[in-house]
């Protein structure tokens, strides 16, 4: 049984410039098809415009308001709302309020496969 808890999970920027703690994922469980991290954006902070060749992702949002990006197509979103970002689609996601989301990649997210233009 793999159990971690959230308030042991040090923060960290990934690639896109987000702050992220992974809660599962393959630096500390024994995942192979999916990743779960809680995600922060601060107000008017965003990530970087960037894709994932491989991993799928839902981000659904906790706290907080932002503007979603995807394709170029966007949306104001806020706690409740769970957003779907393909492979391949180009995203962003910026911080109206300090935004607060869980990030599921499948398969687990890995810094080598974050793209930018």
């Amino acid at each position: 049984m793999t159990i971690r808890k959230i308030s042991e999970q040090a923060p960290f920027t990934t690639k896109d410039g987000s702050t992220i703690r992974s809660i599962l994922d393959l630096s500390n469980a024994p995942v192979k098809m999916q990743s779960l991290a809680e995600a922060t954006v601060p107000a008017g902070g965003a990530t970087d415009r960037h894709y994932h060749k491989l991993s799928e992702e839902f981000y659904f949002l906790l706290e907080g308001k932002a503007l979603m990006e995807i394709d170029g197509e966007e949306s104001e979103v806020v706690p409740g709302d769970a957003i779907l970002i393909p492979a391949g689609a180009w995203h962003q996601i910026t911080g109206i309020e300090e935004t607060r989301f869980l990030c599921c990649c499948a398969p687990p997210y890995q810094h080598d496969d974050t793209y930018f233009e």
